[in-house]
């Protein structure tokens, strides 16, 4: 976002991998095979003769941590030997010795490891068993080792088993297909976590008794209305009820949320105001903030909520009017509603770009760049360029984002069902989703580790990060279907010494929403990726979401970080998200905060809904996977490249914002804007701001480019299409394609 006059957005950065991936080809007929494999299996089992009850070793393995001394390139990673895939293996460099760890979560009694080694094998090795991760005994050697799979008997007690490879059976390195370890269900040694427990002292709550509520509101806004890079972070909660007089201010890294299972469980008589009278009445840096699950009557009939990204307005019931522009009508740059209900009209006023989806409005005014709205009831019919609205009449795939609500008492997480070709809100009715309590929840606060969270998750616990900056010093891995990883007050995860701040893996229905991850001053690879290198699962009936998760580098000190966000999981739903590489704050600089790509996208079925990625030194976003959907796209290209060589990109004048890659036969789009501001130097042009395959397959719709001023210019809006915004010279004039091809 610019700091004054222009508003821009901002990005974040990307994860290696060429446009070579490999993918397991995804059958037409899946359920009726599932169907027949059922079937088959249900009549050999008829025919098995009985035998002796005994219990059975547990395959305890599969879809843990784990880490080797090297691999040998990022597509066989040490997560592909763990993630019960016959086709996707680990190897190591060509050098002994060579390990491979497994990390248990407990310590438990280990009975079996089977290794499936692929042509290159361990001709000597050991298995070693540790409780500590440091002293390690050996139960298994060889010295002759022949390949193929080896089924070894061992007995022990061990949180963490480890491949120690002394002597490789060829010229390549060790490889595995599959490392495998069995033993007893459920650790026998080591202090379980417990789940549940108090939310911390940056968590509030309320209940229409509590004494004082204005005060809190306030004190806490005076702490965090400027504090735009600030450590603080605040998570108001108000119990069901009626509040009455109320005028809550939103700053940054605050969230304003009810405890109800509805929006009208719990209501306001007053208002959830954000404005820009920190920034002289420009709205374009109003980041880091939420209002979710309330219903608010304004007191002057209209609630202000002038806001630009990362910024989300959630299942809200407002019964009159909603203003997005501050007061005076200053520069802004959004935004994202979902979920919500608003019985007036939405003033969009100033604001250069908005998603709203599956909600209710009274009407819409004005459209600025760029207006998208997909299964919006009162929603303004498409007419792009001009007025510039984009309308959907449905959401695809949708879910909503988890939230925290009381059932009586007691504290749990709702978590949303699945919905399809969706329009409205969800909670008319009974809201349809289960509810977690609690104590299936490991509480995160400040001072916890890597090691720590990692245990809980291993435990099967789920995790709420209560409102503070976590540093971790190793990868948080969410490697169980269905787990929640939520945070409050936009929990901020800071990871050290270069690593991936998280990874999941490729398993159904993980919910990941609320949190910020910032990059670490050591270059990390990728701060977050959802599925490893070459998944392949089919996970369109429960699918993976990230919602409200927002990336950035840069900004609050020097960031670095090759990639941002890499998806490699089928059919994932990317519902919301600002990946920024900072242009304003501390720690900017063409190198100091390096980061050369925001999103890349290897999975099939990927789909995005409020995209807003800014600002990376190369490409924004690459999409590699088949039938990708993007529906509404914010970008800004980097402010501060220092001359046209450093974004030229071959023979093409920088880096497009979006590009699909050559390989792709399905892709669609909606929606979709880059600006550029390269105010360093503004003789700078730009090729494109899109780039895609001609193909019938790869459509997008309602694309502008803009030139912010005449800082820089794009020859183009996509490919060769799309007139040149050079005519504009320094006015701000988009250039637009209603479709392409």
């Amino acid at each position: 976002m610019p700091a004054v006059g222009i508003s821009p957005l901002a990005p974040a950065a990307p994860v290696p991998h060429g446009p070579g991936r490999r993918r397991t080809p995804r059958p037409v007929t899946r359920g009726v095979v599932a169907a027949m494999v059922t079937a088959l299996a249900a009549t050999l089992l008829a025919f098995v003769p009985a035998a002796k009850a005994e219990a059975a070793p547990v395959l305890l393995s599969q879809g843990k941590p784990v880490t080797a001394s090297s691999e040998e390139h990022y597509g066989t990673p040490a997560t592909a030997a763990v993630d019960g895939n016959a086709n996707t293996r680990w190897s190591s460099t060509a050098s002994d010795p060579q390990w491979i760890r497994v990390d248990l979560g407990a310590t438990t009694q280990v009975s079996q490891v089977v290794l499936d080694w692929e042509a290159a094998y361990g001709k000597g090795y050991r298995i070693e068993l540790s409780t500590n991760g440091s002293t390690w005994s050996t139960a298994y050697q060889t010295t002759t080792g022949t390949g193929g799979t080896n089924t070894l008997n061992i007995s022990g007690e061990a949180r963490y088993v480890r491949m120690y490879g002394t002597a490789r059976g060829t010229g390549y390195g060790f490889s595995l297909w599959e490392f495998k370890v069995y033993g007893e269900s459920g650790g026998t040694g080591g202090p379980q976590l417990p789940g549940g427990g108090d939310l911390g002292p940056n968590v509030h709550v309320f209940d229409p008794s509590t004494p004082n509520i204005q005060g809190k509101l306030d004190e806490v806004f005076r702490q965090q209305e400027a504090s735009h890079f600030g450590n603080g972070r605040h998570q108001f909660l108000f119990k069901p009820g009626t509040y009455n007089n109320l005028n809550a201010q939103i700053g940054f890294y605050t969230s304003i949320s009810g405890l109800g299972l509805k929006p009208d469980d719990t209501t306001i008589n007053g208002d959830v105001t954000v404005d820009a009278g920190w920034f002289n009445g420009n709205a374009t840096q109003n980041f880091w903030r939420s209002a979710e699950n309330l219903a608010l009557n304004p007191v002057s009939g209209t609630n202000r909520w002038a806001v630009s990204q990362a910024a989300s307005f959630r299942r809200m019931h407002v019964k009159g009017g909603l203003n997005l522009a501050p007061d005076g009508y200053g520069w802004a740059s959004g935004g994202y509603i979902a979920d919500s209900k608003i019985d007036g009209q939405v003033g969009n006023y100033s604001q250069q770009q908005w998603y709203t989806r599956e909600s209710s409005i009274g009407g819409w005014s004005n459209s600025v760049w760029n207006q998208t709205f997909s299964g919006v009831e009162g929603a303004p019919a498409t007419s792009f360029p001009e007025p510039r609205y984009t309308t959907l009449q449905n959401t695809p795939i949708s879910r909503e984002k988890p939230f925290l609500h009381l059932d009586g008492n007691t504290y749990k997480v709702f978590v949303p069902a699945k919905r399809t070709n969706a329009r409205g809100v969800s909670w008319n009715g009974t809201p349809q989703g289960t509810s977690i309590g609690l104590d299936q929840f490991y509480v995160v606060k400040p001072g916890a580790t890597a090691a720590t969270i990692n245990q809980a998750l291993a435990q099967g616990l789920n995790l709420l990060f209560t409102p503070g900056i976590y540093h971790v010093d190793q990868t948080i891995n969410v490697n169980r279907a269905n787990t929640v990883v939520l945070g409050l007050g936009l929990a901020t995860i800071i990871p050290d010494n270069g690593v991936t701040a998280m990874k999941v893996a490729d398993v159904d229905g993980v919910k990941l929403a609320g949190f910020l991850i910032d990059a670490g001053r050591v270059n990390s690879p990728t701060l977050l990726e959802v599925g490893p290198q070459n998944s392949s699962a089919d996970h369109s009936a429960n699918p993976t979401t990230v919602q409200d998760v927002y990336v950035r580098i840069g900004g609050a000190g020097a960031g670095k970080a090759t990639t941002s966000l890499a998806v490699h999981s089928d059919d994932v739903i990317i519902d919301h998200t600002w990946v920024w590489r900072a242009d304003h704050g501390e720690g900017v600089g063409w190198e100091t905060n390096r980061a050369d790509y925001g999103v890349r996208v290897y999975g099939d079925d990927v789909l995005a809904t409020g995209l807003f990625v800014e600002h990376f030194n190369k490409y924004d976003v690459e999409w590699y996977g088949e039938r990708g959907r993007t529906i509404f796209y914010q970008n800004e290209k980097a402010y501060d490249a220092p001359n046209q060589a450093a974004i030229q990109n071959g023979t093409t004048k920088g880096f497009a914002a979006y590009r699909v890659d050559d390989s792709v036969n399905q892709h669609e789009g909606w929606g979709m804007g880059s600006y550029c501001n390269y105010n360093v130097d503004p003789t700078i042009r730009q090729d494109h701001g899109f780039k895609a395959p001609v193909k019938p397959g790869v459509k997008f719709h309602s694309l502008l480019v803009v030139s912010l001023g005449g800082n820089g210019h794009y020859n183009h809006v996509i490919n060769n299409t799309g007139a040149s915004t050079v005519p504009a010279g320094t006015s701000t004039v988009p250039s637009t394609v209603v479709s392409f091809p």
